[in-house]
């Protein structure tokens, strides 16, 4: 979506090196810490936005449910089960016993109906205090059936509620924390993770520390403190001088460099994030109402050139709305090939040779990879093939003022990325018929296609996994061919993290596993 939530295809225990540099320097044994790209605005997960954010509130917090470790399928956590009704109205949760809160507050029920109270509170929804909780809107109620069992009722059958309540925005709460510090529990949290939050340096560090309350296997190290770096050569720059143990998101321009390091050095680990680079076509006037000439983009462009040079390797090729991460629900479709022959003819048959085509591109912004050095590629891919892409740069905001009403009457094309958190996500926020603009939609293409519609529907009705996978399969192999947009990469996500360092874990949505971290 065109917020960015970053998050990895695998789980990946760092057993692979890649090295830098011997460390000049040491951090504290009992210490892990990372250097991120932001310092946090809030500490509370209902209104956290930011990756740095989730990073830091998945070592504090618990859902009641998790993606499992190395893909995007989810598994109990707080929630030792749960069942769904025949009519796939109702899920019922049964919880973990023996749980607690780090301010000793039991987890049952109510806890779990107090936090989503406050999330989905519509005073507070008005006031845009979480930004998040429309994923929950499907929500109708949630209900203690009895102490160890809550019931959320849902307003139409809703398959991906369950990948919602895996998200940072459905971590579990205190109830004491939401009664006592209000407003304030963003700058004190309180959840059932294997950390507690320690000390807040705004703008700089937040340091937490092991939680004596968590239920399971304590952390490893004593304490995790994240540091804010927000240039990526700082980042690497500390790592190597020892000044800290792991740093996020290497930059593109080092990734080949790093993979290219001897033994003994930081160890680079990368991953497929469910996350997707493309551009919106305009399929209701101009060029790009023909799909013979938004196949042509799709042939023209060199997809491996930006994943390889542009992107430093750090990406792999997109083949549709629904990113490989999602295992079967992404079909077998195979990305366009790069065919400038083959796109040249097709323009040439829909008659739009020498057609200009303008191409609105961002400066900067949530997830955009590198977005004015990607449009200047696509540009010479789709002159080399016989249009000409005029492009137009605005900054962040002004992009989206630009693109979320719509491309009509303003652009022919425009590029765009989103992170998912499940299959449904995309094709139904940005390529649904209705999912108009400004009614909660973000089809600014205005395609529309009753059978992937009907599909959509389907597969968000129905529980069982393999229909709802080969529904969103048939989707992909649909969009393909309408070509509405052209779906350019999937990004990898990286992490470097010094060599003595064992056990940390990155995961698809983007978050470290902290808690398995040791150091000699």
């Amino acid at each position: 979506m065109p917020f960015d939530v970053p998050r990895l295809l695998a789980c990946l225990i760092l057993g692979s090196f890649v090295a830098v540099a011997p460390a000049l320097g040491a951090t504290p044994a009992d210490t892990l810490v990372v250097g991120d790209i932001a310092a946090p605005a809030t500490l509370d997960p209902q209104a956290a936005t930011s990756p740095a954010e989730f990073r830091i509130l998945s070592a504090i917090f618990e859902g009641l449910v998790r993606f499992k470790a190395g893909s995007m399928d989810v598994e109990p956590a707080l929630a030792e089960r749960w069942t769904v009704s025949p009519d796939g109205l109702t899920y019922s949760f049964d919880l973990k016993a023996g749980i607690r809160f780090q301010d000793g507050t039991p987890l049952d029920s109510a806890a779990v109906v107090a936090t989503f109270e406050r999330l989905l509170d519509p005073a507070l929804a008005d006031a845009g205090t979480f930004p998040l909780a429309f994923i929950f809107a499907p929500i109708e109620s949630v209900r203690a059936v009895d102490e160890d069992t809550v019931a959320f009722k849902l307003r139409l059958p809703y398959a991906p509620i369950l990948a919602s309540l895996a998200t940072p925005t459905g971590f579990i709460l205190s109830p004491s924390a939401i009664k006592t510090q209000g407003a304030a529990l963003s700058r004190h949290p309180v959840g059932t993770g294997p950390y507690r939050l320690g000390t807040w340096k705004t703008g700089s560090a937040v340091e937490l520390e092991r939680s004596a309350a968590y239920r399971g296997e304590a952390a490893g190290l004593a304490k995790a403190e994240f540091q804010a770096i927000p240039d990526p050569v700082e980042r690497l720059a500390a790592l190597k001088a020892g000044r800290i143990d792991a740093m996020t998101e290497p930059a593109h321009d080092a990734l080949p460099a790093l993979r290219k390091g001897r033994t003994g050095g930081p160890i680079l680990a990368e991953t497929t994030a469910p996350h997707l680079w493309f551009l919106i076509l305009n399929t209701k006037e101009g060029v790009f109402s023909d799909r013979r000439v938004r196949q042509a983009a799709n042939y023209a462009i060199d997809r491996q050139a930006i994943a390889e040079e542009t992107l430093g390797g750090g990406a792999r090729l997109a083949s549709g709305p629904i990113p490989s991460a999602f295992g079967a629900s992404a079909g077998d479709v195979a990305p366009y090939a790069h065919d400038p022959g083959k796109a040249r003819a097709l323009i040439r048959e829909a008659g739009a040779e020498g057609k200009s085509v303008t191409f609105l591109v961002a400066q900067g912004g949530s997830g955009m990879l590198e977005p004015v050095t990607m449009a200047q590629r696509i540009a010479a891919d789709l002159s080399a093939a016989g249009l000409d892409a005029k492009i137009q740069t605005y900054e962040w905001n002004t992009f989206l003022s630009n693109v979320n009403p719509g491309l009509a009457g303003k652009a022919d094309m425009a590029e765009m990325a989103w992170t998912v958190f499940d299959p449904d996500t995309l094709p139904f926020l940005a390529l649904r018929s209705t999912a108009k603009p400004g009614i909660g939609g973000f089809n600014a293409g205005g395609y529309a296609n009753p059978e992937v519609d009907r599909r959509l529907e389907e597969a968000r009705r129905t529980g069982d996994p393999a229909t709802r996978a080969r529904l969103y399969a048939e989707i992909q192999r649909i969009v393909h061919e309408d070509a509405p947009f052209a779906f350019v990469v999937e990004s990898r996500i990286g992490m470097v993290v010094a060599p003595d360092v064992e056990g940390l874990s990155i995961e698809p949505t983007g978050l470290i596993d902290l808690a398995g971290a040791t150091k000699p």
